[in-house]
């Protein structure tokens, strides 16, 4: 077992607010750009991301990443193919190399959902209603600096791992640091 003070971090979180740790358990940096996953106390994998290129915020229109627990409610296009380009979670039918657009949402989707009322939830501060999502970037090259509109980016083959790898409901913790 991985009993890293980042996961202690995650599980003592979860608990304050009153949730049991799930089956996996996401830890984003928004300072570090990485997102790390955990199975069974272990970290399973890293990856280099990109949050909001506005400071992070939980506030509607702010086009910063939420800080603070989430959860995974929604995963999305589980057949869409790698680059495929969504429009309001619906596949375009276009793929990100023929478009040549800022932020697009490509490949997979995972819906975020706050857990934390009036903070991350709730009124103007709501995750899930500002469409916070992890998914695919058409700027990958981008990756590792602040450059979404709020969302979590990552490549497009590390999103299919990700997709493959957590169940909705998973909890997210976005961490400042």
């Amino acid at each position: 077992m991985d009993n890293s003070p980042l996961l202690e971090k995650i599980i003592v979180e979860a608990r304050r607010h009153g949730f049991k740790p799930t089956n996996h358990l996401i830890h984003v940096s928004i300072a570090g750009q990485r997102m790390e996953v955990f199975q069974g106390g272990n970290r399973i994998a890293a990856y280099t991301v990109s949050t909001s290129k506005n400071p992070p915020s939980c506030l509607a229109d702010s086009n910063g990443t939420p800080d603070g627990l989430h959860r995974i409610a929604d995963k999305i296009g589980d057949d869409a193919p790698l680059g495929a380009v969504f429009k309001s979670r619906v596949p375009t039918g276009d793929f990100y190399w023929d478009l040549d657009r800022e932020n697009l949402v490509t490949t997979r989707i995972l819906w975020l959902e706050g857990l934390q009322p009036e903070h991350n939830r709730g009124g103007d501060r709501d995750s899930r209603d500002r469409y916070i999502y992890i998914h695919g970037t058409n700027h990958e090259d981008r990756l590792g600096q602040p450059q979404s509109g709020g969302c979590i980016n990552m490549s497009n083959t590390d999103v299919i791992e990700l997709y493959n790898t957590v169940e909705p409901g998973a909890l997210v913790w976005i961490d400042r640091d």
